[in-house]
């Protein structure tokens, strides 16, 4: 167990831990763009031989210019639910195999060595089981050489699999609380109720005219607001400043269309909420189809 003993030790830990735990994190970043795109791919290419066998794709269907005219495929990303099995059964089935070199190398019985896989896979580090402490073992560099590798690739693992879960469970946190919404305030139920149609005209519109904004994915005001009633009359400014945003928002999804974009992973991204994301996040979002909407 070593550790600094002086000021000039301790200072050079602070030092070299900033760098060394800045790139070890990237690290794992890199690791975890690397298995997501690998899982994609693999995954992807099952979807289309199922495809394929079910007959919506012809026998002698290519990746290329076909693949833009088949629906099916367009936009196609594997969901982040088949991503945690397949990461969940690859950590657990290297925490066995790591356990079992534990068990028999340091005579630890084999639920011990699982909690050390995963306490050490985690980052965790209790201290209570250590490795390699002995003075001496068989074949020792082999199994120095095999703990590095189980360790490296444990940690990897058991770094993505978390980052997994935590989509997973801000998905069950956005849909429990999409659930609970409103349901404590009458006064909420009292407003949705009397939400009028889209582009209904109040009559204090007028007085705000002038301070009309256009947002690029928002909406007019008035469909906050309640509907105007039957029989008040409304005027012809009400009606063309009522219609001003419609038009602006209209004008620019043709511009977007004609210039091809946005693209649909960000228009989807926004929908189910995951649009936000930094470092690991924002790493599982762009490779993942978040289906907190279709689940």
């Amino acid at each position: 167990m070593t550790t600094p003993a002086t000021v000039a030790g301790k200072v050079f830990l602070i030092v070299y831990g900033l760098f060394g735990c800045a790139g070890t994190i990237l690290f794992f970043n890199l690791f975890l763009e690397r298995i997501i795109s690998l899982l994609a791919f693999i995954m992807k290419a099952c979807h289309e031989r199922q495809l394929r066998r079910s007959g919506l794709l012809p026998p002698n269907f290519r990746k290329g210019p076909a693949m833009a005219g088949v629906g099916s495929l367009v936009g196609w990303k594997p969901s982040v639910y088949h991503v945690m099995l397949i990461l969940g059964i690859f950590a657990i089935t290297l925490s066995c195999c790591a356990s079992a070199m534990y068990t028999a190398v340091e005579g630890w019985n084999y639920v011990d060595s699982l909690y050390y896989c995963f306490v050490t896979f985690s980052t965790i580090g209790f201290g209570d089981l250590v490795s390699s402490q002995n003075a001496a073992y068989q074949n020792q560099g082999l199994y120095r050489f095999g703990n590095f590798i189980f360790i490296l690739m444990g940690v990897c693992c058991i770094y993505s699999l978390f980052n997994v879960i935590s989509i997973v469970i801000k998905q069950v946190l956005n849909w429990v609380l999409k659930k609970f919404e409103c349901r404590c305030c009458p006064k909420c139920h009292k407003s949705s109720a009397r939400l009028g149609r889209r582009n209904a005209i109040t009559p204090g519109a007028r007085l705000r005219r002038h301070n009309i904004s256009v947002d690029a994915d928002g909406q007019y005001d008035s469909d906050t607001e309640g509907r105007r009633l039957s029989g008040e009359m409304i005027s012809m400014r009400e009606l063309t400043a009522s219609n001003k945003v419609s038009l602006a928002i209209l004008q620019k999804q043709l511009s977007e269309t004609a210039n091809g974009y946005p693209r649909n992973v960000c228009i989807n991204t926004r929908q189910n909420g995951f649009s936000a994301g930094v470092g690991a996040l924002a790493i599982m979002n762009n490779r993942l189809a978040e289906t907190s909407d279709s689940r």
